[in-house]
């Protein structure tokens, strides 16, 4: 032992040596030196073999002594080969770290040694990591080595049950129709729920009745059938009662309720809800159907399916505080956010995902479970004030009323129905389906792939059924997937596709290499992936219809053929399909799988593929006059109206596009003439309208007169200087200059070789050029560059 010391500082410093020098040394040069040297490159070759051939050895070793994990190593010679092991390694190193830890924990004495055993070595581990390490103790509560408590249940689950669900009642406590003529598939309480009326005090403002602190208070622990009675007749004297579950779904098909607590004003209640006689306490339904007690939970949407598939408990007057959180419009709506802003209690959520079936439970997770209920009273207490103080009672049929609407939602949950996961292979359907997990996946499987796909899934849930495990714990969903796509035919194939590898598979991989096999040998004569997903679709849509649609909303959906069709259900209107197969639009054209032909329209009789416009009269563009609108021609039922003739050019005529293109001008004046020329470019014809005249209106239009008059003076001057067109005698320029001579390209100066140009004509031309960037230094300069704060630095501002 005096040598650790030393061993441990020689071990350190060799390690931070390394660690240094290869920091120096930039991964991504190892490349280019390996290519000026071949003595460096060879000696990391060599280097790099013993380390990971030494690496390989202490892996292998550490497996050794390890009962959980014991990885396939097939060989780290390269860089392959550790990406292909990576999972492997990182499991090693996990449970070197966790032995490290116990260890640690045993010398230190923080936790002492117990005596073997599955039950109390489960125990010891939780207790351990919430004594040294809190933060990981959801980790540590997770231990899978557990036995199974449902193999000693009195009646053992049987996960291959079909038909429907059968309650487990023998008698039915505060009943208004007996339990026989209960219908096969109803609700035990159907009728009690339905016609149940919430009491009085409930729509009465009181003041919350604060729960007693809880650390000078402690829960009793239920598990024995006198404890159990005992619980019982002091439940009858309360008036609400907070109701919360815990439960494990790993290792059980189905799931089990672990644990069950119950809260009353002044004492709570923590019942073991794994003993074999777990269905005596169905007699807690005397409760728990008590129209006079209200029954307070928080999402009890999984619950109330819970508590009657494992103990045949029914709730009459549920008040579920999730929906009075969506009513009242909390930024949250979970428990720890209640706990938190009405009791300023932190739930401790590291808990929420442990084993509850972990016995004897630790002090950490008692009073987790505890904490759900023993506040929950008094939150439910401040939330129906609020729900009264934020309704609207004026309004006629409740709608103003929150703390009905609460009260209504609570009743629909506890209406639910459990039932038995029936498997469908053929088209996936079912909780545990393959349709869903496919089509939440965005995956496009071939054939075979489809065919190994569905083999591999079923192989997943028999496998399941049959141990009494979740179907993740059998196998992962990614690896499902993986499977399917890697099709492989041998072990070593399937193990690559599936790792890490769970000891169902390791156990179990003959009957799944059968299954992958026979799944690819009839693959052939299965559907394709997508043509059987068109087929579950319409199936799915059938379901879901419309209900009391007003006849005039489903006419104006269905054509008339279709509903003469249908019959008098598609006039009704009552049961309108959400989906079709066929678009009542577009016929079966979108299915068809021919080829699709472009038609042309235009040569279609009857077909007019030209916008029709209105004519344009002068009506149209007068700005006072009041005048009747012409009506629109609908498409192809008439001809539009031809151009006038004096407004479209001669057939020989040469007319140019720019004047028939340039912008419309009106001319103000008495009589205005409106689209009447015809370079305007737009068809009219040529009506006039006579306004009424105007001195201020005349005067206006006299001064544009005169204006565009100097306008048109200046052009005809600057192009008469140019000599580039001719001026006629009203002073208006010509679009062509009919004397201009042929261009002759034999006389026209070279461009490759221009003549040489004099001075004078050269500085004439630079006078001429026009410099289009004269003008950008006269905008305002922009402000200075923003000084950015840098890392380590501070900025502050100078005066």
């Amino acid at each position: 032992m005096d040598d650790v010391p030393a061993l441990q500082q020689a071990i350190t410093s060799s390690l931070v040596s390394t660690t240094r020098t290869t920091a120096q040394l930039a991964s991504e040069d190892l490349p280019f030196h390996r290519t000026v040297s071949n003595t460096l490159n060879t000696t990391l070759d060599r280097q790099n073999a013993r380390l990971l051939t030494l690496a390989e050895r202490l892996l292998g070793s550490a497996s050794q002594t390890n009962e959980t994990v014991r990885p396939a190593l097939r060989g780290l010679s390269d860089v392959e080969g550790i990406d292909s092991n990576w999972r492997a390694v990182v499991d090693v190193l996990d449970s070197l770290l966790e032995r490290a830890d116990t260890a640690l924990d045993e010398f230190t004495g923080a936790v002492r040694r117990l005596s073997p055993g599955a039950v109390e070595q489960a125990g010891k581990v939780a207790e351990r990591a919430s004594v040294v390490r809190p933060g990981r103790i959801a980790a540590g509560l997770r231990s899978q080595e557990i036995e199974k408590p449902q193999l000693k249940f009195e009646h053992v689950p049987a996960n291959d049950e079909a038909g429907a669900f059968l309650p487990m009642l023998d008698i039915k406590p505060h009943a208004t129709r007996k339990l026989e003529e209960r219908k096969e598939g109803e609700h035990p309480y159907q009728q009690e729920i339905e016609n149940y009326t919430y009491p009085e005090e409930i729509y009465v403002h009181a003041e919350p009745t604060m729960y007693h602190p809880f650390d000078t208070t402690t829960a009793t622990f239920v598990d024995t059938e006198a404890a159990m009675y005992e619980m019982l007749e002091e439940l009858k004297e309360a008036k609400e009662i907070a109701i919360d579950l815990e439960h494990h779904d790993q290792r059980s098909y189905i799931g089990i309720v672990s644990l069950m607590q119950i809260s009353t004003r002044h004492k709570d209640w923590i019942i073991d809800t794994l003993k074999p006689w777990r269905r005596k306490l169905n007699c807690l339904n005397e409760v728990f159907t008590d129209p006079r007690i209200i029954k307070v939970l928080h999402g009890a949407y999984m619950d109330v399916v819970w508590l009657q598939r494992d103990l045949g408990l029914y709730l009459v007057g549920l008040f579920d505080t999730h929906y009075a959180c969506r009513a009242l419009g909390y930024t949250g709506g979970s428990l720890a956010f209640l706990l938190k802003k009405f009791a300023n209690v932190d739930a401790q959520k590291q808990y929420q995902m442990a084993d509850w079936r972990i016995r004897p439970l630790p002090r950490e997770l008692l009073d987790y479970a505890r904490s759900d209920t023993h506040y929950l009273l008094y939150i439910f207490d401040n939330m129906r004030n609020e729900l009264i103080q934020r309704s609207d009672l004026t309004k006629p049929n409740r709608e103003g009323d929150k703390l009905w609407d609460v009260l209504q939602r609570s009743s629909e949950t506890a209406l639910q129905t459990y039932e038995h996961p029936i498997y469908d292979f053929e088209l996936g359907q079912g909780p545990a389906g393959w349709y869903k997990m496919l089509a939440r996946t965005p995956a496009l499987l071939s054939k075979e792939q489809f065919s190994v796909f569905r083999a591999v899934h079923r192989w997943r849930d028999n496998v399941a059924r049959e141990q009494d495990d979740s179907v993740h714990y059998v196998m992962p969903n990614h690896q499902v997937f993986s499977i399917a796509k890697a099709s492989p035919s041998s072990k070593a194939e399937v193990f690559n596709a599936a790792h890490p590898a769970s000891q169902t598979l390791r156990l179990r991989i003959d009957e799944l290499l059968a299954a992958i096999l026979k799944a690819k040998k009839n693959a052939e004569e299965g559907p394709e992936m997508m043509e059987l997903l068109n087929k579950i679709e319409p199936q799915l849509a059938r379901k879901i219809k419309f209900t009391e649609t007003p006849s005039h909303v489903v006419a104006a959906f269905v054509p008339k053929a279709s509903a003469s069709a249908s019959g008098d259900n598609a006039q009704s209107g009552s049961t309108l399909p959400l989906r079709s197969a066929t678009s009542a639009f577009w016929g079966s054209a979108m299915q068809s799988k021919a080829p699709q032909q472009v038609r042309d329209m235009s040569s279609a009789p009857g077909v007019s593929l030209t916008v029709l416009l209105p004519p344009l009269t002068a009506e149209i563009f007068a700005e006072e006059a009041v005048v009747e609108s012409s009506p629109v021609q609908v498409l192809g039922t008439a001809e539009p109206d031809p151009l006038p003739a004096e407004t479209m050019p001669a057939e020989d005529e040469t007319f140019v596009l720019k004047q028939l293109g340039k912008k419309r001008k009106r001319v103000v004046g008495s009589t205005h003439t409106l689209a009447g020329n015809a370079a305007d470019g737009m068809a009219a014809n040529n009506d006039t309208v006579a306004l009424d005249q105007d001195p201020e209106v005349e005067r206006l239009a006299a001064k544009a007169a005169r204006k565009q008059a100097r306008k048109d003076a200046r052009r005809a001057a600057k192009l008469a200087d140019e000599g580039d067109m001719d001026i006629d005698t009203s002073g208006h320029t010509n679009g062509t200059n009919a004397d201009q001579e042929m261009f002759d390209y034999n006389t026209a100066p070279s461009m490759l070789n221009p003549p040489r140009e004099s001075r004078e004509a050269m500085r004439e031309r630079r006078k001429r050029v026009v410099d289009p960037y004269k003008k950008s230094s006269d905008v305002p300069k922009p402000l200075g560059r923003v000084q950015r704060e840098r890392a380590g630095r501070s900025m502050t501002y100078q005066s």
